[in-house]
């Protein structure tokens, strides 16, 4: 089931970096008249297919809320907005811009560089969980102590404390459903354990 997940993932990723090519001439002074393929930014996929009026998806969610920004940037950076548009059901423990802003800005600029790109669709995977998980959920698995099988591959563990709950140690501020699952919103980033 993981491979079958991490495969999935990787599919995602490997669309997202399709581009399309157009060919335009050279300049005529030029001692051949060629053709020259340039590449175009334009973005394929689910992620970019414009939806007026229905209930938002995780991404367009995102996109919409200015506490969100820092995230939507990152999940730009890393090419994984397909993954946060798939049907579902899924969960998103979306960190908010303070969440962001409590990492060092010297290693936030690094992993949104493009050579850093794996290593943050990594972070930002493990903020996704392929199922439905609803307060009431999240609960139920707090009180069996069961972890949540993230789309990174990693297992968090889900507590609840005071009356609130937090998983991957981070709290749970709000929560908003989408149409293909779940937003909870969190106060720190959700750091892998490898």
């Amino acid at each position: 089931m993981k491979t079958l997940i991490k495969l999935f993932y990787s599919v995602v990723l490997l669309v997202c970096f399709i581009a399309c090519n157009n060919n335009t001439k050279t300049d005529e002074n030029t001692a051949e008249n060629s053709t020259t393929n340039e590449s175009t930014s334009e973005k394929k996929g689910q992620a970019f297919i414009q939806d007026e009026g229905g209930k938002p998806n995780a991404l367009q969610l995102a996109v919409q809320s200015e506490d969100h920004t820092t995230l939507v940037a990152a999940v730009q950076a890393a090419g994984v907005e397909n993954a946060l548009v798939n049907v579902g059901p899924l969960t998103v423990f979306a960190p908010n811009n303070t969440a962001f802003a409590k990492i060092d800005e010297a290693t936030l600029n690094d992993l949104l560089k493009p050579e850093n790109k794996g290593q943050l669709a990594f972070i930002l995977t493990n903020h996704v969980a392929p199922s439905n998980y609803p307060v009431e959920m999240l609960q139920k698995n707090a009180a069996k102590n069961r972890k949540l099988y993230m789309a990174s591959g990693e297992y968090v563990e889900v507590t609840e404390k005071d009356g609130d709950l937090y998983v991957g140690g981070t709290k749970i501020i709000a929560t908003i459903n989408v149409s293909n699952g779940w937003v909870h919103v969190v106060e720190d980033v959700i750091l892998p354990k490898e």
